[in-house]
């Protein structure tokens, strides 16, 4: 029972604090974490030390999963090379810099723990990346760089700590072993996403009830991230693999009604599960600073030297990345050289979350020999950076943007593409109707043909201007009211006791989507 309430007073604290964040117009995750440090010393309150293995298996799949569904597959494969430079580059590069200043800090500590220090704090997470980045409005390549980045950049990271802690409690590794590991670990994370990919993407084509579609999403990241620990290789590439193949083959798999609860259910759990991940990093907060026991002078300096370490070693791989590459005609012909202002918000855009708190929780409690090391300086160490990453860098990247101006996706051409592929749609169905027409009454031939004009319309009036309601917006306002009118009436109806429940039940159900589609319509 107590695990039961610790469990329902976190996620009513996540609610609510994700309602105050957008009460007060700040972001969510920022807001959380704040409010789990300040919990996190009031008496009496549950603590709970977060489990490495629970975060890695049964909380991080399922946002990368969902992350990678939303992900445009064609707009991460033109931008791969940019994705692999951070994801993979930038990794090994911060994971280096930071082990070798770790290591000069505190020349007493073996080099293998101080990179696995490196790999620990080296990834920006997953959940941070995503969080922030789509709800600050950043440009969309941007936002595509950055959620690439945080959908691989978590697996480089788990190698290399896999590999120099290896090194850290005495087994042997040479360059060679190195090579295996990353070929173990991403090859076989690949061949499993693959095996993924086959088994419920044919689920995903014979199935046709929603509840049951849904219930095989659900459990899809799991079935995949066990099976590569099974096999000893990496779990989130395969997750990564398996939601980005599925979901750029979704409408093709899917029923539309199975999309439709899909997206609502994942939406509620991403939401869910994305506060208590950043509440939970809070309150970690008395435990972490119960157990040091270093020296005040040493833990500032050591802090202040790791934290601009991290933040300064994005912006000096960031920019010759940039730039650099772009030396050579071919890269310079197919990607344009970007604004000034990209690199520099993609190089302070390095919030780091759970995964780096979960991967330093794992760390060995002794070294080879039973030698000992500050453990508690270095779970310490990636808190800060934790905490510091995402008040710092998330709270003031919207106003970074906003400095910048960074050009923003031209919403004219957006609605221009739409409507062209829309008129093109709307062709293609109109002359498929044709050739049906001698099966249906006239009548309704023709209802459907004004629906096409309606809709071809529609997506064309988008690119008039803002100063009068549009016909379509007017059909939207109107009809709005005549289904608050007709609900009323239902509900009327069964509380007289004219209709069953079930009549309400279902006319509520037509004209709940019948709103929902008109309040996307009016969205955009």
């Amino acid at each position: 029972m107590d695990a039961l309430f610790e469990v329902v007073l976190f996620l009513a604290i996540a609610i609510l604090g994700a309602a105050l964040a957008r009460r007060l117009g700040v972001l969510s995750p920022i807001l959380l974490v704040v409010i789990g440090l300040v919990l996190s010393f009031v008496p009496g309150f549950p603590q709970v030390r977060l489990d490495p293995e629970l975060v890695l298996t049964g909380i991080l799949p399922p946002l990368l999963y969902v992350a990678a569904l939303e992900t445009s597959v064609p707009a991460f494969r033109y931008n791969l090379r940019s994705i692999l430079l951070l994801a993979v580059g930038l990794v090994i590069f911060t994971a280096m810099v930071v082990g070798l200043v770790v290591y000069a800090l505190l020349p007493g500590v073996p080099l293998a723990v101080c990179l696995a220090l490196g790999a620990v704090v080296a990834p920006p997470d997953a959940v941070a990346a995503t969080a922030v980045a789509r709800r600050i409005g950043l440009p969309r390549r941007v936002v595509t760089i950055l959620e690439g980045e945080s959908l691989i950049n978590d697996a480089t990271a788990l190698v290399l700590l896999r590999v120099a802690t290896a090194a850290a409690v005495g087994s042997a590794v040479g360059i060679g072993d190195v090579g295996t590991e990353i070929l173990v670990s991403a090859g076989g994370g690949i061949v499993v996403g693959v095996v993924g990919i086959a088994v419920f993407g044919c689920l995903h084509r014979r199935v046709r009830d929603p509840i049951l579609d849904n219930a095989l999403s659900l459990i899809t990241p799991f079935a995949v991230v066990l099976l590569a620990e099974a096999l000893h290789t990496s779990g989130i590439v395969a997750v990564v693999v398996t939601g980005l193949a599925l979901g750029h083959r979704m409408p093709v798999l899917m029923s539309a009604a199975s999309r439709l609860q899909m997206n609502a259910f994942w939406r509620l759990a991403k939401f869910l599960l994305e506060g208590l991940v950043f509440l939970l990093v809070g309150l970690q907060l008395r435990e972490v600073v119960t157990g040091l026991d270093t020296p005040g002078p040493i833990l500032v300096g050591v802090t202040a030297v790791v934290l601009a370490t991290v933040f300064f070693t994005r912006f000096l791989w960031v920019f010759p990345a940039t730039y650099l590459a772009r030396l050579v005609p071919s890269a310079r012909r197919r990607d344009p050289l970007p604004p000034s202002g990209f690199p520099i918000v993609i190089s302070w855009a390095g919030m780091r979350g759970v995964v780096t708190l979960a991967a330093v929780l794992a760390l060995p409690m002794t070294l080879a020999d039973g030698m000992s090391y500050p453990r508690e300086l270095f779970v310490w160490l990636a808190f800060a950076v934790i905490v510091a990453s995402l008040v710092l860098q998330g709270a003031t990247l919207p106003w970074l943007a906003r400095r910048l101006r960074l050009p923003p996706d031209d919403p004219v051409q957006d609605a221009l593409s739409a409507a062209g592929v829309q008129q093109q749609a709307g062709r293609a169905a109109r002359e498929h109707l044709d050739r049906l027409a001698d099966t249906a009454p006239p009548a309704v031939v023709e209802r459907l043909r004004e629906l096409i004009d309606q809709r071809n319309n529609s997506a064309w009036e988008r690119l008039g201007g803002d100063e009068q309601e549009t016909p379509s917006e007017a059909y939207g306002r109107l009809r709005q009211e005549m289904i608050d009118v007709e609900r009323q009436v239902f509900r009327s109806a069964r509380d007289e006791g004219r209709i069953p429940e079930e009549v309400l039940v279902r006319a509520y159900r037509d004209l709940d989507l019948e709103e929902s589609l008109l309040r996307r319509g009016s969205a955009g």
